[in-house]
Order: structure tokens, then sequence, then C-alpha cells
């Protein structure tokens, strides 16, 4: 019998657990790589490695999903503009917000809100969003 390799150990997935979940509770607020890899134990390029081992993807990309996965909902349900829903759910630039959504969903964000309410319940109006999110922080 040969030598059967081994993923990470447990205690990497759990802090790469605890890393992911500090991403996803914060996903809005500007996220800096260094701090969720000093919260996990591990400096910034360990981290951004052992990430990417364990999750097929580096932070970055992780984040960028979720947030966009975030904006789809937004899109889909709130009668919010693009540019609102680019800085709530964390992008500062609504170029690079574009090109994202674009990359992940096929669509540019009006697209996609066009294509998601044909035929669905009425959008959640704005100032009910905002309200429910803090509105926007100021930076």
């Amino acid at each position: 019998m040969g030598n059967v390799p081994s993923g990470p150990d447990t205690e990497v997935l759990r802090r790469m657990r605890l890393a992911r979940d500090a991403m996803d509770r914060d996903w809005a607020d500007p996220i800096d790589v260094a701090a969720v890899a000093a919260r996990a134990g591990y400096s910034r390029y360990h981290f951004v490695r052992l990430f990417g081992e364990v999750y097929g993807e580096t932070p970055g990309a992780y984040l960028a999903r979720r947030r966009i996965e975030r904006a789809q909902d937004l899109l889909r349900n709130a009668n919010l503009t693009v540019t609102e829903v680019c800085m709530l759910v964390g992008f500062t630039s609504l170029g690079t917000f574009c090109t994202r959504f674009k990359q992940e969903t096929g669509m540019t964000p009006t697209e996609f809100r066009r294509w998601a309410r044909t035929g669905g319940a009425p959008a959640i109006p704005g100032c009910f969003v905002l309200m429910w999110a803090g509105g926007f922080r100021k930076k």
C-alpha cells in the first residue's frame, strides 16, 4: 500500500471556517485580508494559499461572489438603483461591481433585474431596504 495524500488537518479547517464566517458576517464592510488572516492565526500569504486549498478560490474571489449573491437578491426584490445596490453590498466602484456581476451571472445588473422581475412580486421600496441596512455608511 502506498501513502494516501491527505487534505488539510482539522485545525486548519477550523481556522479557515472561522475566517470564512468572519467574511460572511462582515461582507458589506471593507474587509482587510491581512486582518482576517491574523484572526485565523496565519500570515496573509499563507492564509490566501490555505484558503484556496480548502475552498478552491481566493478569499477575495469568495467575498466578491458572496457580495454578488447578496446583490442578486437586492436587484430581484428591492426598488434600489444599481449604484445603491453596489454600495450596500460592499463594492466601492460601480465599474468593478458591474464587471464582477457580469462575470458571475453572465448579465449586467440591469439585465439581471429585468430578467428576475418578469412576473414576480412587486419590489420592496428602497427606503425600507436602506433603513434596514442602516443607510450608507460614512467612509
